[in-house]
């Protein structure tokens, strides 16, 4: 099981220290718009598309490696006073009932939204550069899937922790 939880973790961690180097393209083409436009007198067809792109891909994959480093905000007010084991408890329960289903409803139904932006070709739409959209929608599968897969990770440290071999904090 915890060579599991490593493999688990190792996914997010890649995948989010990778995406993580996506914010210099990002501000390449943030910084060469607004020198063009502004200098040049000539805005650019492309850099709002490709700064949503990026900056979703950015943000979306960036949900694993955020749960994976337990980052996310969390209401303190009662939980911090909690026992170990009971926030294992809550974790838990919240892991099955909200974030799993949520996740792996939404990884499936951009699986779906991808199968018929590539069958269609369909476009963005939302500029004159009106790129292909499945790619990106293919980046918002993969993301939710990423989250689904921390989760189960996530899941499994909370039963380590109910059965008492909880593996230490900084063991990934």
């Amino acid at each position: 099981m915890r060579a599991l939880l490593k493999f688990l973790d190792l996914i997010s961690g890649t995948t989010g220290a990778v995406v993580a180097w996506l914010v210099i393209p990002l501000i390449a083409a943030s910084c060469y718009e607004v020198f063009s436009r502004y200098v040049l007198g000539a805005p650019t067809l492309w850099a709002f598309e490709v700064g949503y792109m990026v900056m979703g891909t950015h943000f979306l994959v960036g949900l694993a490696y955020t749960l994976r480093e337990d980052a996310h905000v969390r209401v303190d007010l009662l939980y911090a006073r909690l026992s170990r084991k009971t926030q294992a408890l809550v974790d838990a329960f919240t892991y099955v009932v909200l974030l799993l289903p949520f996740a792996g409803w939404l990884a499936f139904g951009f699986w779906e939204k991808v199968l018929r932006a590539y069958a269609s070709h369909e476009r963005s739409g939302m500029s004159a550069f009106n790129p292909v959209i499945w790619p990106f929608r293919l980046v918002m599968c993969a993301a939710f899937a990423l989250l689904a897969l921390q989760a189960l990770a996530q899941l499994i440290r909370c039963y380590l922790t109910l059965t008492e071999r909880a593996p230490a904090k900084d063991e990934r």
